[in-house]
């Protein structure tokens, strides 16, 4: 992974590796941007990093699996902390952006490893019923990586 903050106009608000990563960690949700032969294609997605890998799932069939097989490379982007001020005209913020390539998981134990990560994230309480439900729907699931080529982070505090 490629950390990157030489592209962002405003370097007076870059962030560092180690925030843009707790970003990434803790974030709720992402906005990922690809393309296919019909366009650019933009969709928030429930994620998890696991190491220096982003991870989503995705239905077996749909436009997100078209743009992985047309164009690999994606822009995945996520904001975290957001605090409006109006009385300044302004936002408070802190974001990433990712730029990496992503495929579609092949490996089955990977698939589950990821499935189950993603219940952890965000349905802690819940495993047992997680777990469940990655036996019965995983075959009919689809587990996409990204793997990060260059990341970049800032904010407006």
């Amino acid at each position: 992974m490629k950390f990157d903050n030489s592209h962002v106009r405003r370097q007076d608000r870059l962030l560092g590796e180690a925030e843009a990563l707790e970003i990434l960690r803790v974030g709720e949700y992402g906005y990922l941007s690809m393309r296919d032969e019909e366009g650019v294609y933009g969709v928030p997605v429930n994620y998890v990093l696991d190491g220096e890998t982003i991870y989503f799932h995705s239905a077996s069939e749909g436009r997100k699996l078209r743009c992985v097989e047309y164009d690999p490379r994606v822009s995945f982007c996520v904001v975290g902390s957001v605090e409006l001020q109006p009385q300044e005209l302004t936002t408070n913020y802190r974001s990433v952006i990712v730029s990496g390539e992503a495929s579609i998981v092949e490996d089955d134990e990977l698939k589950r490893h990821v499935l189950r990560l993603l219940v952890v994230k965000y349905s802690a309480q819940y495993c047992e019923q997680g777990n469940a439900a990655i036996q019965c729907s995983a075959d009919r699931t689809s587990v996409i990586s990204i793997e990060v080529e260059s990341i970049s982070a800032k904010c407006k505090e």
